[in-house]
């Protein structure tokens, strides 16, 4: 089953993409490669699964490092702080993965239909083996691929399977509870979009704790608990992950992206930049273009956890 999916997923990347993401006309459906072992990518990821096919990569989130492979899943039920690499990847043995966006409206509605969880709630960032029945679905997702006309009618129902199969497995209890209209996930999970879709203003953690429906004091213990870090932080990362971002893929001056993502301040930007990326603006951004291979973003700034 394993050498099918990778079979499937190399060929679509040869054909529809060079390394990284390659085009796929399937939302929520992502196929990675990567050639070569990679440098550091730091990202707020979304809620998503990562069934890695070949190769190696290291996530880190916190204090906590994940180190997976070929036959395993990364799974992300949270919008967490993650610094990825590609650790074992060749021309010849290619790093491949499938990214599977968790979509919280079916799963929802899954939940509704399959009541209860069987077990506890899990961690927010785990790793463990594929399990045959998502591997299966995720196969038909990707022989689909080859049939354009067919996506519309069917990939919705192969989408609700693959989401059924996950809710089913071993990490059911942290999948399901994002599915929870009142659950603390989904709470802190409306007062994330806020702050993601208005991420360079004034950041009102009033505004925040009513977006989630919870008094300030409990949106403070949710919201750490959660993405292990404040809202400030989180606010900041975000900034500083997207002008990294513009830095090097669109080839703005330090000023422009310091002040396009919401700083006032370059000198303040230039100290806040070296200590998540380990070096100054200018220094960084002169290192990623040395090397080819990273100097163009290939993923949106919080989705590069995959």
């Amino acid at each position: 089953m394993i050498d099918s999916l990778v079979a499937a997923a190399r060929s679509h990347a040869e054909r529809h993409g060079r390394d990284g993401i390659a085009r796929i006309a399937m939302p929520g459906l992502t196929v990675l490669r990567e050639m070569q072992p990679t440098a550091l990518q730091y990202a707020i990821s979304n809620p998503l699964v990562a069934i890695v096919l070949q190769g190696d990569k290291r996530v880190t989130m916190g204090g906590s490092s994940f180190d997976f492979g070929a036959g395993e899943s990364l799974l992300i039920t949270a919008d967490v702080p993650t610094v990825s690499q590609v650790t074992r990847a060749s021309a010849r043995m290619p790093y491949l993965s499938l990214v599977v966006d968790l979509d919280l409206a079916m799963i929802a509605a899954l939940v509704s239909e399959m009541g209860p969880a069987p077990g506890q709630a899990g961690r927010k960032v785990s790793v463990d083996a594929t399990e045959a029945e998502v591997a299966e679905a995720a196969l038909r997702l990707m022989r689909l691929l080859e049939r354009p006309s067919a996506l519309p009618i069917l990939a919705p129902s192969l989408m609700r399977e693959l989401h059924f199969w996950l809710l089913s497995g071993r990490h059911g209890g942290a999948i399901r509870a994002l599915g929870l209209p009142d659950g603390p996930a989904r709470r802190i999970a409306r007062a994330v979009a806020v702050i993601r879709a208005g991420y360079a203003g004034v950041l009102r953690v009033e505004a925040l704790a009513e977006a989630a429906g919870m008094s300030l004091s409990a949106f403070h213990a949710h919201f750490r608990a959660a993405t292990s870090l404040t809202p400030l932080q989180f606010q900041k990362q975000l900034r500083l992950i997207e002008a990294r971002r513009r830095l090097v893929s669109e080839g703005d001056t330090i000023a422009h992206a310091a002040f396009a993502v919401g700083y006032e301040s370059v000198p303040q930007f230039t100290r806040e930049y070296g200590r998540l990326f380990g070096q100054p603006p200018g220094r960084d951004i002169r290192a990623l273009r040395a090397r080819p291979e990273e100097a163009t973003s290939r993923h949106a700034p919080w989705r590069s956890a995959r």
